[in-house]
């Protein structure tokens, strides 16, 4: 839904930051913590990294997956259900200091101890859970780790600081997933990344990323906010575990890119490479309006009689049984109807 007749006028804040690596009660009250500094600076969004609870599978980049299979376990013991106590420390901050949060986590499934999901959750002023989505396509070896998420999540969401979407890393270099949010009204889009030092030596990490969120606001008219995790000394001290030369492929410079993107493509304020830190920037939807005459690719500058994107948003669940009614968790954690035989 587009914003009324007052277009809002807010602070973003993108956050550049590592989490406490692999402990989610940890990354918690720290992800609490930037909250609070982000609000103290007039933020009403705070944007997080990817995965940032309780952090990246890096082992999946530089070892085998048997080795990397107990590694697996520790991130599956580590991870959160989107509505557990790790995640309600975060809801509690965002209520405290009337923010609208959108952060990453490694969520854990309701049906099966080995499914993952790479999960973005929205979370309003309220404290309340807006809605989550799941990372439709891990990437390359990302498929080591996380399950691949629905259409169910791939939403806008009509907020007080304007429609709200998200996708994660390398989804956004999806051209339909990307699509179907702008055709959805998305204003602001919230991008969160992981540094990936182990890249190509020929790829430029944080330039890609910088790259990927001009695209997309620049094509859509709308502002991007990115978040991209850093690599900390306690993570490469636990690669190094698995591999002796893990610091020299952790600590390549930049890796990282952290900031905002105004609706002509460019930055609203200089980002930020490598170093932790908050990204601040003033977003005025007002802005999107006059590009938008130029180039609207959800309105007048389309041919929809030509072009037909359809979104398939129904929840996937692993089963579908024929009993009395009862409730059985899907993939989006929405219950399905079950309907029993007559017994009689």
């Amino acid at each position: 839904m587009l914003p009324g007749k007052d277009f809002p006028k807010f602070t973003a804040a993108a956050v550049q930051a590592s989490p406490v690596f692999l402990d989610a009660p940890r990354t918690a009250e720290k992800a609490a913590g930037l909250i609070a500094e982000a609000a103290a600076n007039g933020a009403s969004l705070v944007v997080f990294p990817e995965v940032f609870i309780p952090g990246y599978p890096y082992w999946n980049w530089i070892t085998d997956p048997v080795t990397g299979g107990a590694w697996f376990e520790k991130l599956v013991r580590a991870s959160v259900f989107a509505d557990g106590p790790e995640i309600g420390v975060i809801r509690d901050a965002a209520k405290a200091h009337g923010c609208h949060v959108v952060i990453g986590l490694n969520e854990r499934s309701p049906v099966s101890l080995g499914a993952l999901y790479n999960t973005l959750l929205f979370i309003g002023p309220d404290g309340g859970i807006i809605g989550k989505h799941r990372k439709l396509v891990p990437t390359w070896a990302e498929k080591l780790t996380w399950a691949g998420g629905d259409g169910s999540s791939l939403k806008v969401y009509d907020t007080a600081i304007g429609p709200l979407g998200g996708l994660a890393c390398g989804e956004n270099t999806n051209t339909l997933a990307r699509f179907s949010l702008l055709a959805q009204g998305e204003l602001v889009h919230t991008a969160s990344y992981i540094s990936l030092p182990v890249a190509p030596k020929d790829y430029d990490m944080a330039e890609a990323i910088k790259l990927r969120s001009m695209s997309h606001s620049f094509e859509g008219k709308v502002f991007t906010v990115t978040a991209t995790s850093t690599v900390s000394e306690e993570i490469i001290a636990a690669m190094e575990e698995i591999r002796p030369d893990a610091r020299a492929l952790l600590q390549r410079k930049s890796s990282a890119y952290s900031g905002v993107i105004g609706p002509d493509g460019r930055e609203v304020v200089p980002g930020l490479i490598d170093d932790e830190g908050i990204v601040y920037a003033e977003i005025d939807l007002g802005r999107c309006i006059q590009p938008k005459q130029m180039h609207d690719i959800t309105g007048h500058y389309n041919r929809f009689d030509i072009f037909n994107l359809a979104v398939n948003q129904r929840p996937q669940a692993p089963v579908t049984l024929s009993g009395q009614t009862a409730a059985v968790p899907q993939q989006s954690d929405e219950a399905a109807e079950i309907t029993a035989p007559d017994t009689e």
